[in-house]
């Protein structure tokens, strides 16, 4: 009678053999599955959980400005602090009759072109400061005073020389952007690394060589985080001017809505400014990345 033969089915993955160090230290070998539905549900809940941790602070935000106002507060106070509900059905009527986007149109249009202006002045300045250090003793009493100068201090001032226009709400957007580039701009070009400079050196690179390659690619980081902050400087700045004096913008559509007693629409107005300065940010970061790649690269090669 014949022995049965296994047969060996060509579908089945056979698992890894022990290396012979394996068998030698008496480890088992790690017994291999493929990548179940069950892991890959324990994965995506686990990326589920952090997101939700990481934007828990705000949904408890969010449900206090919803409860609190209904449970917590007086009747009373409803009228001052609406319940986001309220305040999200006035957003919505404002974006039906098209008072936002005329208003956020207009804010934008200031805002981007002050921090444009500042940004690409600040920046060239910046660099030439750090790069001549007779400028930067001629410059730097002047700086350092106008630095410690807040722009809203001189909103009266350029008001005053410019008018109640778009020119004056341009040029204080741009002197409040300004400074920050200006200061992050000098700081990255000084600590760029001594090495890189000697090396290019060497390698008989022009000056402006030197800057395209070496410098300004090593001063991104610090120069975007100061464009971050202008970003922010630049859109409160705005809010604050044309509260003063505007017929058109956000900070028009809150201070009217305040004084007009129309209180959601207030709130609406400040939550459109608060997700405008968030949305710049997060634009101003994937820029940043964009402009840092090549340091993800050079770190992913060292590794």
């Amino acid at each position: 009678m014949s022995t049965p033969t296994l047969t060996k089915d060509p579908n089945t993955l056979a698992a890894p053999a022990p290396s012979p160090a394996t068998k030698r230290r008496g480890i088992k070998p790690r017994s291999w599955a493929p990548n179940t539905g069950a892991a890959r549900f324990r994965s995506g809940a686990r990326r589920a959980g952090r997101g939700i941790w990481g934007s828990g602070a705000i949904i408890l935000f969010l449900l206090l400005w919803e409860l609190g106002p209904i449970y917590l507060a007086p009747a009373s106070t409803r009228v001052f602090l609406p319940p986001l509900h309220v305040v999200l059905q006035a957003l919505a009527r404002l974006v039906e009759n098209g008072q936002l986007q005329n208003h956020l149109a207009a804010s934008l249009t200031r805002s981007a072109s002050g921090f444009g202006i500042a940004v690409v002045a600040a920046v060239a300045l910046g660099l030439l400061v750090a790069w001549y250090r007779s400028l930067d003793q001629f410059l730097n009493p002047l700086l350092e005073v106008f630095r410690n100068t807040a722009a809203l201090a001189l909103l009266p001032v350029f008001t005053l020389l410019l008018g109640i226009g778009e020119i004056s709400k341009i040029s204080i957007v741009a002197y409040a952007a300004f400074f920050p580039v200006l200061l992050n701009t000098i700081a990255g070009v000084r600590t760029v690394d001594p090495l890189l400079i000697r090396a290019a050196r060497s390698l008989g690179l022009s000056n402006f060589q030197l800057f395209q390659k070496v410098i300004l690619p090593s001063a991104v980081p610090t120069i975007f985080t100061g464009i971050r902050m202008a970003g922010t400087s630049s859109i409160l700045v705005l809010i604050a001017a044309e509260m003063v004096g505007a017929k058109a913008g956000l900070g028009y559509l809150i201070v009217n809505s305040q004084m007009s007693f129309l209180i959601p629409d207030m709130y609406a107005g400040i939550l459109t400014v608060s997700l405008l300065g968030l949305l710049v940010n997060y634009l101003l970061v994937a820029v940043e990345r964009h402009f840092s790649r090549w340091r993800t690269a050079v770190g992913s090669q060292a590794a």
